[in-house]
């Protein structure tokens, strides 16, 4: 009769690679939402620098003009340039509603990966979530939202 010696046996059983991929699985699962989540909320960021940059620009040229239209062949700088020198990663920075003297209101609307994502500015410094995805939460009259479950 032959023995066989624990030497010889080599390998995993099918048991041990199952439960190997399955905690797998099981980590993919809940880290690659985490990361979609990180990197969207990594993207927010071009939206609340763009409108930053683009205020100062909208106040510097007041300070020149006394009004926030445009005056002569001054143009606003919202109104002026292409998309390409308003945009800011996938947000596009433009002016919406009421650009007159006293009052402007700025828009970053989001595309591609932040498709869905809207924020806004006025010349008082006011911030707003106008839309966002819902599973990030809703829109907010009073503050920018950029982080998942983040309330107004």
């Amino acid at each position: 009769m032959k023995r066989f010696h624990s030497a010889h046996a080599r390998g995993f059983t099918l048991i041990e690679v199952m439960v190997t991929v399955a905690i797998i699985g099981i980590l993919a699962g809940v880290a690659l939402p985490q990361y979609k989540d990180y990197v969207t909320r990594s993207r927010l960021a071009d939206a609340v620098s763009g409108l930053s940059t683009m205020r100062a620009q909208m106040e510097r040229y007041y300070q020149d003009n006394r009004t926030y239209a445009n005056t002569g062949s001054f143009v606003s700088p919202c109104k002026s340039g292409s998309d390409a020198t308003r945009r800011f990663g996938d947000f596009l920075i433009s002016c919406i509603g009421k650009l007159n003297a006293d009052e402007f209101t700025l828009e970053a609307k989001g595309s591609g990966a932040v498709d869905g994502f809207t924020y806004t500015i006025n010349q008082q410094e006011v911030r707003a979530t106008k839309a966002i995805p819902q599973k990030w939460g809703s829109a907010c009259s009073s503050k920018w939202i950029t982080k998942k479950g983040d309330s107004c």
